[in-house]
């Protein structure tokens, strides 16, 4: 089973433009950093390259959810 990496651009390809127009916003690149770690984290993890329990995991899921979310209102916030 392939498992993906859910990069921003890829998800959000509407919002391509505006992800690149955010990469000098200091607080927006800090977030995209930390959701890119975690994302290919949750992907080694699930592809089993690594081992967590599933606590961990989940954990991890959450937290990527979460700052998918935070990083989709910075995108769609009025400029």
């Amino acid at each position: 089973m392939i498992i993906e990496h859910h990069p921003l651009s890829k998800d959000f390809p509407e919002l391509r433009e505006r992800i690149s127009a955010l990469k000098s916003h200091a607080h927006f690149t800090h977030l995209a950093s930390e959701y890119e770690t975690v994302d290919k984290s949750v992907v080694r993890f699930e592809q089993q390259l690594e081992h967590c329990s599933g606590e961990e995991l989940e954990q991890l899921k959450l937290r990527r959810v979460h700052l998918k979310d935070e990083l989709y209102a910075l995108l769609t916030a009025e400029a």
